[in-house]
């Protein structure tokens, strides 16, 4: 059966598109665009293929599709600056075998202004076709979530931005079919801005409550209690968690190397969240010295190393720089993780503990990293020597918390 959709890029932002997409019967073609590591499990594309998912054996098959998403991937480049030349490739790619009508959409993280800007000029050139006139051009904020099961494709909304009214509900009429809700945009410029939007919006207020936690450790007060409270206001806040650090694919934000404009919000909100792993490694010394003895020769057990719990992605995880600071003191450092099989920190494989309760009570202090649903965390605290936990998962006075 010919494909109707084609994702570009099989990454953490496309694979999810796609198994969304075949979920609803849709006859999809999977296109890669580099090495990329997603986020669905084997079983998971075990099923995809069972119901028709197949990747395409060449770019000529791009050309027969009605609809192209490109989810390639946008990571920051040395000066901070999005890195777009896999959007550039997969765009090259898409027009030498562009045709009329198709409706192509950009789902990758990007500055606003890039789709009319950067990617509608490699199209036209490649294709000879126009867009606006002979095929449709859209932009879509990806809102993936790994791991949620409370929201998937299915009941998350869906914004869409076209060159043309006409491009914006040939894009709709698509994602109609995916998701109970579909919010139209002003245009691309309008929808590349609602990702950059919501990207800054979580950067900025886990800083807020990282700050807050620093804050509160220093005054003796509970943090994790202070949260529990404000959450019941009805309005006017949402509950942020602090914790080691930021990870995942959704970076902030701040313009650089827009006309040298810049969110000082988000910048400072940067600075914050990246020096967390840092507090966490000051914590550490801290309790270590309190309890008689040097980070040097310590025998550290990490807990979780992935940047969310429940999965085995480690992208951007602050698990791999308290790692690495961690040795540079000359702490024997160690870890569990139920979905990391091995993991290597400096190009040194670190020691992957089998047994859970035996490695937290052998090693001289434990790090809660991320809370896997599998950790019996009322047992850890019971058998660690001594037990940091940054995120506040376990029972109150049970550990050192951040």
């Amino acid at each position: 059966m010919p494909a109707d959709l084609a994702v570009i890029g099989l990454g953490h932002l496309g694979l999810p598109l796609a198994q969304a997409a075949v979920a609803a019967g849709i006859p999809t073609l999977g296109y890669k665009t580099g090495p990329e590591a997603g986020s669905l499990t084997a079983a998971e594309l075990r099923r995809m293929i069972s119901r028709g998912f197949r990747t395409a054996a060449g770019p000529a098959e791009l050309g027969r599709v009605r609809t192209a998403v490109i989810c390639a991937p946008t990571p920051r480049g040395a000066d901070g600056t999005l890195d777009l030349s896999q959007v550039e490739a997969a765009a090259r790619t898409l027009a030498a075998c562009l045709r009329p009508h198709t409706t192509v959409i950009l789902e990758s993280p990007v500055h606003p202004g890039t789709t009319e800007e950067f990617l509608r000029p490699l199209l036209e050139e490649g294709s000879g076709l126009r867009a606006g006139r002979d095929f449709h051009l859209a932009y879509s904020p990806s809102r993936v979530d790994p791991g949620n099961r409370d929201f998937t494709p299915a009941n998350t909304p869906k914004v869409i931005g076209g060159l043309t009214p006409t491009c914006t509900e040939s894009a709709a009429a698509f994602y109609g079919r995916l998701t109970d809700k579909v919010v139209r945009a002003r245009g691309p410029r309008e929808a590349e801005t609602v990702q950059l939007l919501e990207n800054n919006f979580r950067h900025v207020n886990i800083a807020l409550v990282n700050e807050m936690a620093v804050l509160c450790h220093d005054l003796g007060v509970d943090l994790w209690d202070v949260i529990r409270c404000a959450e019941t206001k009805p309005f006017g806040f949402q509950a942020f968690r602090p914790g080691p650090g930021v990870g995942g694919h959704a970076t902030p934000q701040d313009l650089r190397g827009q006309a040298g404009r810049t969110l000082r919000m988000v910048e400072l909100a940067q600075q914050v969240n990246n020096h967390m792993p840092q507090y966490v490694i000051q914590r550490a010394a801290t309790l270590l010295n309190e309890h008689g003895k040097s980070a040097r020769g310590a025998r550290v057990l990490l807990l979780g190393v992935t940047y969310k719990p429940d999965l085995a992605d480690q992208q951007g995880s602050p698990a791999q720089e308290i790692a690495m600071r961690l040795m540079e003191l000359g702490a024997s450092v160690s870890y569990h993780d139920p979905h990391v099989p091995s993991w290597s920190v400096l190009d040194r494989p670190l020691p992957r503990a089998d047994s859970f309760y035996e490695a937290a009570a052998d090693a001289d202090l434990t790090i809660l990293l991320q809370q896997h649903r599998t950790y019996d965390l009322q047992g850890l605290s019971v058998k660690a020597q001594l037990l940091l936990d940054t995120r506040g998962a376990t029972p109150t006075g049970a550990a050192h918390r951040l």
